[in-house]
């Protein structure tokens, strides 16, 4: 009885207890992604230049071993790279522009030859009319006015660009000290990790650059041999064209597309259909074919995660992000590698990597001992270096593997 007359108990509270670090991590984490958020631009800006870096100082570092000073090659490369460059728009520009201004003198006529085609076909009353309708002359005098609003895009990415190429030329001016920066702000523990990362890093912007010039040289030859059946004047200038807009994703192939179709446009309309059609079939044949095998090889990843990287980057940055998509998804593997980050699924490093591993860093704090930062990022290069070959000659599958 006197049961039924006590009270209800509460409920005991529930309590959390968050420990001041945790607090702070999550400050530090929110103002990092924050500060990455306003400094996109010039992440970007230095990602990029870095991939030049990777690019050219293979080329720099050959000059020098043949008796080069270090700023007489960077200085022979850059102007090799700018006079081929500009000789590229020369050869380039010239037809393609004179295409463009026949390719829109031309349109009215070109839909009226395309109207008495469909003419001649039962059924296609509904599309003739809808080809009738198009608004050729709104249409090119909108597209004019357009390129001009644009003009102000291009100054700005010629203002990125130049602010790339020399922010490349500093780092490739001095890369010692460069490096000496970041083993000064790395505890001296990780030096070689550091090391081995920066090796990668240098192997991955290879295998991208080796895939670019790769899927560019197949859609150059291709589109070269193409434009030769239907006997086009200016077939190289095109087809050099189309490999240079190639290493932009997605849209890269419509622009070189564009070109290609208009230069048979004096060919007839069948001659343009065919023409269209066969570059749509290489478009698809390369984007789901060749760009996921040949960058899943140089880059040691898989063909989905080349396609996936592919539309995360187009869909977060547009087109620079689908550009720098597969070398930062190549970064993030090797990172997830080198890191020893244990992902749920993946075999432990056996006890011969860990030994490995620790009689590098031995070595090193015997070696560095004393050592300024300069002296220890050579020493820990060269030890990094040692354990890549070890690890190329005990890997069959590794592209990068030495004969």
């Amino acid at each position: 009885m006197s049961s039924e007359l006590e009270p209800p108990r509460r409920p005991s509270a529930i309590r959390i207890d968050i420990s001041i670090r945790t607090i702070v991590y999550v400050l530090v984490t929110v103002a990092a992604v924050w500060l990455i958020g306003k400094l996109t631009g010039v992440l970007i800006v230095l990602v990029i230049a870095l991939i030049l870096v990777g690019t050219i100082e293979p080329l720099v570092a050959w000059l020098e071993n043949r008796g080069l000073g270090r700023g007489a090659a960077l200085a022979l490369v850059f102007v090799v790279f700018t006079l081929s460059f500009v000789g590229l728009v020369l050869l380039t520009m010239p037809p393609l522009i004179s295409q463009l201004f026949e390719l829109i003198t031309e349109a009215p006529g070109s839909r009226d030859t395309l109207v008495a085609w469909l003419a001649l076909y039962e059924g296609t009353e509904s599309l003739v009319s809808s080809v009738q309708s198009i608004p050729i002359e709104e249409l090119t005098a909108s597209a004019a006015q357009s390129v001009l609003g644009y003009s102000t895009v291009v100054l700005s990415a010629i203002g990125y660009a130049l602010t790339t190429m020399f922010l490349a030329i500093y780092i490739l001016a001095d890369p010692l000290r460069s490096k000496s920066v970041l083993y000064a702000v790395v505890a001296r523990r990780h030096h070689i990790k550091l090391a081995r990362i920066l090796i990668e890093m240098k192997i991955i912007v290879g295998g991208y650059m080796r895939g670019q010039l790769i899927t560019s040289a197949a859609i150059t030859v291709f589109v070269f041999v193409l434009l030769k059946i239907f006997d086009v004047e200016n077939a190289l200038a095109i087809a050099i064209f189309a490999g240079l807009t190639d290493v932009i994703p997605f849209v890269g192939g419509l622009i070189a597309s564009a070109p290609v179709i208009a230069a048979v446009s004096g060919s007839g309309i069948v001659a343009i259909i065919a023409v269209a059609s066969i570059m749509l079939v290489y478009q698809e044949f390369e984007s789901r074919f060749m760009v996921p095998r040949i960058y899943g090889r140089v880059l040691r990843l898989s063909p989905a995660v080349v396609l996936l990287a592919l539309l995360i980057g187009g869909t977060l940055m547009g087109i620079l992000g689908a550009l720098l998509a597969l070398p930062c998804a190549a970064g993030l593997q090797m990172l997830v590698r080198q890191l020893r980050v244990e992902l749920p699924g993946e075999a432990t490093p056996d006890a011969s990597t860990r030994a490995r591993d620790e009689k590098a860093e031995h070595i090193y704090e015997e070696l560095t001992e004393g050592a300024t930062t300069a002296d220890a990022a050579i020493i820990a290069g060269s030890l990094a270096e040692k354990i890549k070959a070890s690890e190329q000659r005990d890997d069959p599958d590794d592209p990068d593997r030495r004969k």
